[in-house]
Formats: C-alpha cells, sequence, structure tokens
C-alpha cells in the first residue's frame, strides 16, 4: 500500500531494531546517572523497558511513561553528565514511538539516545568534544540495518538543539554515508 502524502514506510520490526539500538545506547551511560542519583532507577527502567519492547514486548502506556519518567529524572538531575544519561535512557524508550512521517524531526527519535550518551562522555571528560568520538564510533557501528533504511527515508537531521543537535547530525551523516 503506498503511504500518504509526507509520510515514510516503518515497519514494527524497524520499530524494534531501532529502540534496541538505542537501549544499548543509553546503557553505556547508566552508571554515570546512577553514580549521582543511586535511589532513582526510573531511568534504567525505561532502558529496561526499551529492551522489553525490543525482544517483541507490546508498545505499551507504561513504556511511555517510563520514557517520560526518565526525561523528570533528567530535569530533577544536576546539569551535566548525569542528566544527559537519564536523557539518553527516555530516548530510548521512547524510540518505540518512532512516528511514520517524512520529518526530519523524526531523526532525533532515531538517534537521540547515541547522540546524548556521546554528551555524557564530553561531559564527563571536561567538556572535551573529542571524548565523544568513541562513542559516535560504537554507535555508528552497531547501529544495526534499520537505523540506516529509516534515516535513509528521512530528511537529514534538522538544524538547532545546540551540542547534542550537533551530535545527532555529525551521525546521522555519518551513518547516511
Amino acid at each position: 500500500m503506498p503511504n500518504e502524502p509526507g509520510t515514510i514506510e516503518l515497519g514494527q520490526h524497524e520499530l524494534r531494531e531501532i529502540a534496541g539500538y538505542a537501549a544499548e545506547c543509553a546503557r553505556r551511560t547508566l552508571s554515570v546517572f546512577e553514580r549521582s542519583r543511586p535511589a532513582d532507577a526510573r531511568p534504567r527502567e525505561a532502558v529496561e523497558a526499551a529492551d522489553a519492547f525490543a525482544r517483541g514486548g507490546r508498545r505499551t502506556r507504561d513504556l511511555r511513561d517510563r520514557a517520560w519518567a526518565a526525561h523528570r529524572a533528567a530535569r530533577e538531575a544536576e546539569p551535566g553528565a548525569a542528566a544527559d544519561a537519564a536523557r539518553a535512557a527516555g530516548h530510548a524508550a521512547a524510540a518505540a514511538y518512532l512516528h511514520p512521517k517524512a520529518s526530519a524531526h523524526q531523526v532525533k527519535h532515531v538517534l537521540g539516545a547515541a547522540a546524548h550518551a556521546a554528551r555524557v562522555e564530553e561531559l564527563a571528560s571536561g567538556d572535551d568534544a573529542e571524548a565523544a568520538s568513541g562513542t559516535l564510533t560504537w554507535a555508528r557501528d552497531h547501529a544495526p540495518a534499520a537505523v540506516t533504511a529509516v534515516l535513509g527515508r528521512l530528511p537529514a537531521a534538522p538544524p538547532g538543539g545546540g551540542r547534542v543537535g550537533e551530535i545527532i547530525r555529525d551521525l546521522d551523516a555519518a551513518l547516511r554515508s
């Protein structure tokens, strides 16, 4: 069936692969958040919910609630690496809700967890942009086929978004090349 104008094809298997990838990216930074706020399990629960969806679980309200909870944890954390680690977790759970819209904004849903994970590395190293290169290389090398396939159907990442927006654009360009 042809797509409606302004939409892309987006299969359930692709959503699961993207959510699993996002969960892997976010998991790499959970310890940063947990050292800062050891009693706050919301980011870990968001990553676990994304994993459960990626393994075949249903896309439920609980999954969405865990994404929002991780973002609340980010707002409650001290600004810096811990907050970005929680944002990575929130983006991981939210990746299951990627929309089949042909919108550059959707790129953030595909790559948001990876970009925030890279930002955690920068911030943890004293805001050294070079520190993110290892995380970005890992994110590029571990991106499943669904990530590059879906990015290929979307416009390039949009401008703006501060440093995380820059990271998203860099990773988007690298995955498209």
